[in-house]
């Protein structure tokens, strides 16, 4: 999955977009400008490419949403549990709601996934914070299963971020190598039961592992760990959706090597689809150094959307405008 450069495809990005191992296109706020601009770049997007893409985007809420002009404001996770003065029947409400609403505002314009939500605990992590639904499992377990269920009634499949979890460690690995030297002990009982107990639920589609070094389980990233992602994940939790990399580019990724090799490392660790954004040269150098017949990954096609209304037509129905009188009630209580 690769990004593109602008608000319309270059004669670059198109050339991208055909090749044979590309299978998703991830959306930034630089590709926005407004609905109709939108509309025109994800059927060029469609046109352009050689497999039928995935078309996903970072539109969480709060400071995490891409698109801003003619969406619906989502509000941050974490402010959702205080502005609803820590009642959970509430919260639970308003995040059914506002994951509704934000996915079929991104359905409405052919957008496959969201990545969300956010299942770190709000710890320590600047990069985190508010993003996060609450600092403890149990009502950010409701909370987001909450969530969850709104994207799946709106149509869209969910992807939980970033196992085991990224909510403990102070730095953002972006920028830096986090390591958490916490206990599998300690991690298991805390951020990792969330991934459990929405896996057990049958909400978790998709999952993220975090850019962070976990030293009492691997020294390596979660996204390049065999033991993380096959004997963990696959094997003790039993998760059988698609594993995405986090971004190749960010630097928890950099020790792994060139994009090349962070590439292959992901893919042999266990990850179904790799990220590699706002860089093109690392894009071409991953994709001139994978083998180029790949075999399809049938867990890949289960996150394609349905087909959906466009925008004027959500903009008509009755569970529209009811979610928008909630989120109104919301930011006016």
């Amino acid at each position: 999955m690769l990004d593109v450069t602008g608000c319309e495809l270059t004669p670059d990005d198109k050339e991208l977009l055909d090749h044979p191992l590309v299978g998703g296109v991830i959306l930034f706020s630089r590709n926005y400008y407004d609905q109709k601009q939108l509309a025109q770049l994800i059927a060029q997007i469609r046109l352009a490419a050689r497999n039928q893409v995935l078309i996903g985007v970072d539109h969480e809420g709060g400071r995490v949403q891409r698109f801003r002009d003619g969406f619906s404001a989502i509000p941050a996770m974490g402010a959702i549990y205080q502005q609803s003065a820590e009642d959970l029947t509430k919260a639970q409400h308003y995040c059914k709601t506002f994951g509704w609403l934000m996915a079929a505002e991104c359905l409405a314009f052919d957008i496959d996934l969201s990545f969300a939500p956010v299942l770190d605990l709000n710890g320590v992590s600047d990069v985190i914070g508010d993003r996060s639904f609450h600092s403890q499992p149990e009502p950010l377990i409701q909370m987001a299963s909450a969530f969850i269920k709104g994207m799946h009634s709106a149509g869209m499949k969910a992807t939980g971020k970033h196992f085991p979890g990224h909510g403990n460690v102070k730095e953002d690995s972006h920028i830096a190598m986090p390591v958490d030297k916490r206990s599998l002990e300690q991690i298991t009982q805390l951020d990792m039961q969330v991934f459990t107990r929405l896996n057990e639920m049958g909400l978790l589609d998709g999952v993220m592992p975090a850019h962070v070094v976990y030293p009492d389980v691997d020294d390596m990233p979660a996204g390049f760990s065999k033991v993380w992602l096959q004997t963990y994940l696959r094997k003790k939790m039993q998760f059988e959706g698609v594993i995405f990399s986090d971004d190749l580019s960010m630097q928890g990724a950099a020790f792994i090597g060139n994009f090349a090799a962070r590439a292959s490392a992901a893919l042999n660790a266990g990850c179904d689809m790799v990220l590699v954004c706002n860089n093109p040269d690392a894009a071409v150098q991953v994709i001139d150094s994978l083998p180029s017949n790949l075999p399809d990954n049938p867990r890949l096609a289960k996150l394609v959307k349905a087909p959906s209304a466009d925008f004027r037509a959500l903009a008509k129905t009755g569970d529209y405008a009811s979610a928008l009188r909630t989120l109104e009630a919301y930011y006016n209580q």
